[in-house]
């Protein structure tokens, strides 16, 4: 459980502002729970424009958040705001400036939601607002009464009417992932745009799309929108990290000149590791910037407990979509926090998350095995060139498909034509066959375009010898995988001090 006293501490020395009025006050996570419905008295007394909102959307520090032992509708059903404070305190403290939250129908009560769960949403806004977060409204997850307008209708006046003049709620996602190839979505959505507007005129609207519907969704989303489009859109990016740029750059052409942003994005720590976790959303928001898209929102603050998610959601039979989070589900913080709070407190992306010296903890590896059946390289302890560790490959074979390595790619994103620099020290001890390093260049599919190779490190016994490449990124190339080799080895070689740039 999070440091309850860090808590409210932070409750009580942090600003909770409006971030589109410049309205400042001091509030506390006691006073989140005393306001009246809506709670318009802790709102700013100016009423925000359509651009004004929209301004704060393009530059919100968004976190996707459920408690770790109460996900999805669940939030709901076992509303803790004692949890859901000390959370949002941990969100604030790495920079988190907005949050999303989701609001199911079935939860709340559909059409007409239940007095008790439009009261929990009211504490929600509150204690994000204690901590000078505003929210972005989720709304029609796990629903599809598409047939329904008027009842739709009829629930989001009763969701969102309250909060329709209310700076600290900036944005109304219609739907999450929405389906665009879905005839009856795509009818129903076309009726609500307008209603939603209606009922909150300077509300910006947007929809999302799934990591697999990605672009090409997004393109069929603004085709069938032309009479009711929406102010911006959602991009959930779950893709491959090392080209994220080039997927990011597809969503924009795709709905140009309309704004995104990116909502969803993240890989699970079990399935990767926590090093490689960190990584990923380094690279997706170092893309990001390059691509002039403000706002990208890690999914999401906590690992799951078991149990966490509810069972009649496929997710809950998935280990992996239990470890996504920031946090641990005892509270603990990964390297993925670290990479948030630099990005959103300093803007830098250093290599050092790259564990290019082979010094962090197991549990942080970024390396990864290449043609395996002929040999890993393995982080040891003993022959280091600086620090306490190296990596070492020993009695390497090659296959019919190439040599033996160790991988790794740059946070900062491949354009074609840029210089590029890699350099490992590397040392021999009865050494036989070929160690080198290697960048390989991939087109914005994944297809491999070439490689370029560096110095070979002399056979037998050697000193911590530089090998290095110096090359220029080939034309359509956007992404690239440094490679540690060593193949027909039948002593030993150690790598130490990755550099690249």
């Amino acid at each position: 459980m999070r440091n309850r006293l860090r808590a409210t501490f932070l409750a009580t020395s942090l600003l909770a502002s409006s971030l589109l009025m410049g309205t400042v006050v001091t509030a506390s996570p006691a006073q989140a729970d005393t306001a009246d419905t809506p709670d318009l008295a802790a709102a700013a007394s100016v009423t925000p424009t359509l651009a004004d909102r929209l301004a704060a959307v393009k530059v919100a520090k968004t976190i996707n958040y459920y408690p770790s032992n109460a996900g999805w509708s669940a939030m709901w059903t076992n509303f803790d705001p004692v949890a859901i404070d000390a959370d949002l305190a941990e969100a604030a403290s790495l920079g988190a400036t907005n949050v999303r939250v989701i609001v199911f129908p079935d939860a709340f009560g559909y059409p007409t939601p239940k007095v008790e769960y439009t009261e929990k949403l009211r504490k929600f806004v509150s204690i994000a607002d204690s901590y000078g977060m505003t929210v972005k409204f989720t709304l029609f997850d796990w629903w599809s009464g598409y047939s329904e307008v008027a009842r739709s209708v009829s629930w989001v006046q009763a969701i969102l009417g309250p909060y329709q003049d209310d700076p600290r709620v900036i944005a109304v996602e219609v739907k999450n992932e929405f389906q665009p190839d879905d005839t009856a979505a795509v009818t129903w959505v076309k009726q609500i745009i307008p209603a939603v507007r209606a009922i909150a005129p300077a509300m910006p609207l947007t929809l999302s799309v799934d990591g697999g519907t990605g672009a090409a969704g997004m393109a069929k989303i603004k085709a069938a929108l032309v009479s009711t489009p929406l102010d911006y859109y959602d991009f959930h990016f779950y893709g491959n990290s090392e080209r994220s740029l080039a997927e990011i750059r597809k969503a924009q052409a795709a709905v140009s000149p309309t704004p995104i942003v990116i909502g969803e994005t993240g890989v699970s720590s079990s399935a990767t590791s926590e090093g490689e976790q960190a990584v990923y959303l380094a690279r997706v928001f170092r893309a990001a910037a390059e691509a002039g898209v403000g706002s990208v929102a890690p999914w999401t603050l906590n690992d799951f407990s078991a149990g966490a998610i509810p069972s009649q959601s496929i997710v809950s039979t998935i280990p992996a979509q239990y470890t996504f989070g920031l946090f641990r589900a005892d509270g603990t913080a990964k390297l993925a926090a670290s990479v948030v709070r630099t990005a959103w407190t300093t803007g830098a992306m250093p290599n050092a998350y790259l564990n290019l010296g082979f010094e962090a903890p197991a549990n942080e590896l970024t390396w990864k095995a290449n043609q395996p059946a002929a040999g890993v390289g393995t982080v040891v302890t003993g022959t280091a060139r600086t620090g306490t560790y190296s990596l070492k490959f020993a009695g390497t074979t090659r296959t019919s498909s190439g040599l033996p390595s160790m991988r790794t790619a740059p946070i900062t994103p491949v354009q074609p034509n840029y210089k590029w620099r890699a350099e490992a020290f590397a040392r021999g001890f009865n050494a036989t066959g070929v160690t080198e390093i290697s960048l390989s260049w991939f087109d914005e599919n994944g297809k491999w375009i070439s490689e370029t190779t560096s110095n070979r490190l002399p056979v037998g016994n050697t000193t911590w010898t530089k090998l290095v490449v110096d090359t220029v990124a080939p034309a359509g190339a956007a992404g690239v995988q440094l490679h540690l080799k060593s193949a027909d080895n039948s002593g030993a070689v150690y790598f130490d001090d990755v550099a690249m740039s």
